[in-house]
């Protein structure tokens, strides 16, 4: 990516597994992509339904080249790891999202490589939707992981060399592996995240993190471990921060 004028490869890893009622929204989004360069890899966790149906569909019809492998995994993060040894690409996204516009790829990759050599990827905000009808706008911001803030992961698009220098995705957590390797990458603040202030992801409500009660506690408490680990002193008041940070988020992320 010396040349600016260069056109990277963005490499899409999708992780499925019976979701068949989204999976083809979520490609098709894909597929309207106004930027050239695209790679979709899908790791599939040995579907039963008609979701390995929908993938076949896609790899025949795509515009973009398509890697696909189907076998068990152990998990989320384990299905993710494997879909990141697909990807070829020089820079990688995980998707599990509807992107919201076409131009989408296009404005985050110009916004990496406006922003310098030192940039190792960027960030955006995000669209909650409830029901197919868009509820909010999520404005993620820059700010420091020990004041709270943090990358909205279905947004962070990274050089392929960032997993390369911080590892990948750590299976022993269940709820909180992303938010683990945000805090790796961006606790010393060595590589430059840029932050696209425009929505390019439509993400709808639910997720294993805040589905229950006890499972927004299992959350939390590995968020204060992934702290503890990486380093960072008094992690409690960070989940804090960090969690009055999203309350303030949700009162004022109204849908304009």
């Amino acid at each position: 990516m010396t040349n600016k004028d260069a056109k990277p490869t963005v490499s899409f890893i999708l992780t499925t597994y019976n979701c068949g009622g989204t999976l083809g929204e979520i490609l098709d989004a894909i597929e309207s992509q106004d930027y050239p360069n695209i790679e979709v890899n899908i790791k599939d966790g040995g579907s039963t339904d008609n979701t390995l149906e929908i993938i076949r569909n896609y790899k025949e019809s795509s515009k973009f080249s398509v890697n696909t492998e189907s076998k068990k995994d152990t998990g989320i993060y384990d299905a993710m790891n494997q879909g990141y040894a697909m990807a070829t690409g020089d820079i990688v996204v995980f998707c599990s999202d509807k992107l919201a516009r076409t131009d989408a790829v296009s404005h985050i990759v110009d916004t990496i490589q406006n922003a310098g050599e030192s940039c190792v990827g960027a960030h955006a905000d995000l669209v909650y939707s409830e029901n197919g009808r868009p509820v909010r706008i999520w404005k993620m911001g820059k700010g420091h992981i020990r004041n709270g803030w943090m990358p909205g992961h279905p947004t962070l698009y990274l050089k392929h060399s960032i997993y390369e220098k911080y590892g990948l995705y750590k299976t022993d957590y269940r709820i909180a592996a992303d938010y683990e390797f945000m805090v790796r990458i961006c606790k010393d603040n060595e590589d430059n995240i840029a932050y696209l202030p425009e929505s390019i992801v439509d993400m709808s409500y639910g997720g294993t993190s805040n589905a229950t009660a006890a499972s927004y506690w299992q959350s939390l408490m590995e968020a204060n471990r992934a702290l503890r680990e990486n380093g960072y002193r008094f992690p409690w008041i960070i989940s804090m921060k960090r969690t009055i940070k999203l309350l303030i988020q949700f009162v004022k992320a109204k849908h304009k």
